[in-house]
């Protein structure tokens, strides 16, 4: 990969998450002009990005808007070389009971991203961001991206569908995307949706017993950084453009297991108790991911720099230091 990143313009939509804050995080020390699109408040709020550091955020050029707003995205795209699509509604339990919303943000906002991308004369390469839940329970293992899509949960089907979106203007209008597929990805700033700060915050609020759903599923859990460095390095790649990419470790850990190792590096053991609420569907769960990388291996050279361990020490850590962003005894969608 002979190109940089340096001084070209470059956006991130969903700037605000947690994904996407250490992705800004990474581009501006890559040397690029960084948008950061964050969703719109009267309140003025930016997300995570107030967790980033002051000498690194003054570099963000911040505007505020709505994925599903076409005429803003077109705004927000038009004099960019590299655009980082990561805007969309993310958490699972919650598209049980709000599924149309999900369709709204994350088909018709890629959508959006897409058709604006493919106006604009600027651009050099889109990273359309998918998610490992459109695998599904694994059928083969480890995971490569020939595995059929499943659309195991309203999210899931929805991000199938801006997954396709993507696909199509590829094949139909040569525009230039990579779909990056990233696995579990886990660290600092990822809100108690997920299990890894789900289990974290309960223990580091000292709670007497540890409340989670299925024990049995495995994931491929990928720290923060390093999956905001596949993305670039899959913006920078030649051979990505059309592609569709896995981004994740190689290893999986099952929920019991994760849980175990965190109570290790908190130093904090208590029982561990199954609550109902917390539990899938049965036809929803999926039972098992693990990536194979070995495609963005071999186009990027890229691999998992932080251990699973270490990993979990950083993210218990940070929530320990932020637990006023946490609700410990209340399981929420």
């Amino acid at each position: 990969m002979s190109e940089s990143l340096s001084g070209k313009q470059t956006l991130v939509t969903g700037a605000d998450g947690f994904i996407g804050s250490h992705l800004v995080e990474q581009l501006v020390q890559a040397g690029a002009r960084v948008r950061a699109l964050v969703y719109y408040n009267s309140w003025n709020q930016i997300g995570w990005l107030n967790d980033v550091a002051p000498e690194v955020l003054k570099d963000v050029e911040i505007i505020q808007g709505d994925i599903r707003d076409a005429e803003r995205i077109q705004l927000a795209v038009a004099d960019c070389e590299y655009v980082f699509h990561l805007s969309s509604l993310i958490a699972i339990p919650y598209s049980y009971v709000a599924a149309r919303s999900y369709v709204d943000t994350n088909i018709t906002g890629a959508l959006n991203v897409l058709q604006a991308c493919r106006n604009s004369d600027k651009l050099t390469r889109l990273v359309h961001v998918s998610t490992s839940e459109v695998y599904g329970t694994a059928q083969t293992v480890p995971i490569d991206e020939q595995h059929p899509l499943v659309g195991q949960s309203p999210y899931s089907a929805s991000k199938i569908g801006a997954d396709k979106m993507a696909e199509s203007f590829y094949l139909s209008f040569e525009l230039p995307v990579v779909t990056a597929r990233p696995f579990n990805t886990f660290g600092p700033r990822q809100t108690a949706r997920a299990v890894i700060p789900t289990i974290a915050s309960q223990l580091q609020a000292g709670c007497s017993e540890l409340k989670l759903g299925a024990l049995t599923p495995t994931r491929d859990f990928n720290f923060a950084t390093d999956t905001a460095a596949g993305m670039i390095s899959l913006a920078l790649c030649p051979q990505a453009e059309g592609e569709v990419v896995n981004i994740g470790s190689g290893e999986e850990w099952s929920i019991e297991e994760t849980a175990q190792m965190l109570m290790e590096v908190t130093g904090k053991e208590v029982p561990i108790i199954c609550d109902e609420d917390r539990i899938r569907p049965e036809k929803s769960e999926v039972n098992r991911l693990l990536a194979d990388n070995s495609k963005i291996q071999k186009l990027t050279g890229w691999q998992s720099q932080v251990s699973f361990k270490d990993g979990l020490a950083a993210t218990a850590e940070w929530i320990g230091r932020n637990l006023q962003y946490f609700n410990a005894e209340r399981y929420s969608i």
